[in-house]
């Protein structure tokens, strides 16, 4: 056995067992973490002191400005969700790319993205979508795996695209601004959406039965009344995602300030749709609300979990299974890739985030990975945390909203090409790490010689540089 103890293996595989089992996640995590702090404290691998920190940290969490973001964007989306504005979009780009095969499909996937960038959850887009375009298709003849599948999958590029929650989480856990985890995850985010549509494209050549084009009389009038629409429920939208976006990548506000002019701006485009009421607001309170107390309770108890397992040295017990792992940062990657991706399996993303990020990031930083790029990267692989069996959320929303005849394993088969495309995007941005690191700005190195001008121009009349007591202004210093 390692130097560190039998307790924290025991306490990880405890940790799985409760969670298989189907115990609640939250209180799971804190009856492992306690029943093992006390069980270590009687066999003396854990002391009673670390115990004290945990009202400290408990305050940490709710105290969090940055956590503030996730009920702005929740009750953001919620919403958005019911305000019309998915109507008016899918529609009016259904018509206008009717008259090709897979018009619907691509209308669904662009909408989708758009959707994604402005509401940040994934089960506004799949509810949205699932409601609107899945009885279309099925009325002009659409493949019931394709239709299913493409809905569930146009929802789950909104976990990818900013503002979303799981980056959010991540920059948090990571300890990373948000507003560079969003500009770390445009690239891939647009590669996703660009993977969807050429798959389209293949299938609308090799099998256009499967996905007919609209007939004439359902495609509406061409011309400019049909763009003018397309323009009305898209220029809105494009306004909202500068406010939510924009703001924070110009550096004019934080994630929780931008979050609450989201919010603002979500009332005011129900209310220029006409569907703004009493009803619908507390509908949207309810939804953040329960989100919201999930997300808290959750952390409440992976803060216990986490406080307990590195008091029994499990840090170190990760760090050196992982780090020793043969091939380096590419077998570290590969191990972490296909853990979470089984992890996914019987967890979702909050759970993944709480519980295993804050154990592999410190593995990570020690092999000098970029944790920007590794949070996105993990981003990237949760998406299929909703896409697959038997816990595949955005499954289960299609489900829920989708007509008798849809037959749940039309659901389930439609959703597995998806997720070889979302794997296909892991293998990307491993190999191109640039998809990535692009987007975010680097620091401005300057010539310590141009410092030292600096200061001396700063330093007192008839005071020389070595009387201000600071190292260095002797002499310009050698750049290596």
């Amino acid at each position: 056995m390692f130097a560190f103890g039998p307790l924290p293996p025991l306490m990880f595989g405890g940790m799985i067992l409760f969670l298989l089992i189907g115990f609640p996640v939250a209180f799971s995590l804190a009856a492992v973490g306690l029943f093992f702090g006390m069980f270590g404290i009687w066999t003396g691998h854990f002391s009673p002191d670390f115990l004290q920190a945990l009202p400290f940290r408990f305050y940490g969490i709710i105290s969090n400005e940055l956590l503030l973001a996730i009920p702005f964007f929740t009750f953001m989306g919620a919403i958005l969700e019911r305000c019309g504005l998915a109507e008016d979009l899918l529609e009016g780009t259904g018509q206008l790319f009717g008259k090709i095969p897979g018009g619907l499909a691509f209308a669904v996937i662009i909408v989708g993205a758009i959707l994604g960038a402005i509401t940040g959850t994934v089960a506004a887009s799949v509810i949205a979508m699932g409601v609107i375009s899945l009885p279309v298709m099925m009325r002009y003849g659409y493949d019931m795996r394709l239709a299913t599948g493409v809905i569930a999958a146009s929802g789950t590029i909104t976990q990818l695209i900013p503002p979303s929650l799981v980056l959010i989480v991540l920059a948090d856990q990571l300890g990373r601004s948000v507003g560079d985890m969003y500009l770390g995850a445009i690239g891939p985010s647009m590669l996703q959406v660009l993977i969807f549509i050429l798959y389209i494209v293949a299938l609308a050549i090799l099998r256009p039965n499967s996905m007919p084009p609209l007939p004439p009389e359902a495609r509406g009038e061409m011309g400019w009344p049909l763009i003018r629409r397309v323009l009305w429920g898209m220029i809105p939208s494009i306004v909202l995602i500068f406010l939510v976006l924009g703001t924070i990548f110009m550096g004019l506000a934080t994630p929780t300030e931008a979050g609450a002019m989201g919010a603002v701006g979500a009332i005011a485009l129900a209310a220029a749709h006409r569907r703004l009421t009493w009803s619908l607001v507390w509908q949207g309170m309810q939804s953040t609300m329960r989100l919201t107390a999930m997300v808290v309770f959750i952390l409440v108890g992976s803060t216990v979990f986490s406080l307990v397992f590195q008091g029994m040295d499990g840090g170190r017990w990760i760090e050196h299974m992982l780090v020793g792992l043969p091939g380096g940062q590419t077998g570290f990657l590969i191990f972490v890739n296909v853990f979470v991706f089984f992890l996914a399996f019987f967890l979702d993303f909050f759970e993944i985030a709480f519980i295993v990020i804050p154990l592999l990031a410190p593995v990570a930083a020690k092999l000098d990975i970029n944790l920007i790029w590794f949070g996105v990267l993990l981003c990237v692989n949760m998406q299929t945390s909703f896409m697959h069996p038997p816990f595949g959320f955005a499954l289960f929303y299609l489900r829920g909203v989708a007509p008798k005849a849809v037959r749940s394993r039309d659901i389930y088969w439609g959703a597995l090409p998806w997720v070889v495309m979302q794997l296909i995007l892991v293998a990307i941005v491993i190999f191109w790490p640039s998809s990535v690191t692009y987007w975010i700005g680097t620091p401005t190195l300057k010539d310590p010689a141009a410092v030292e001008e600096t200061l001396r121009g700063l330093q007192m009349p008839g005071a020389d540089a070595p009387s201000l007591g600071i190292p260095g202004l002797e002499g310009p210093p050698k750049i290596e």
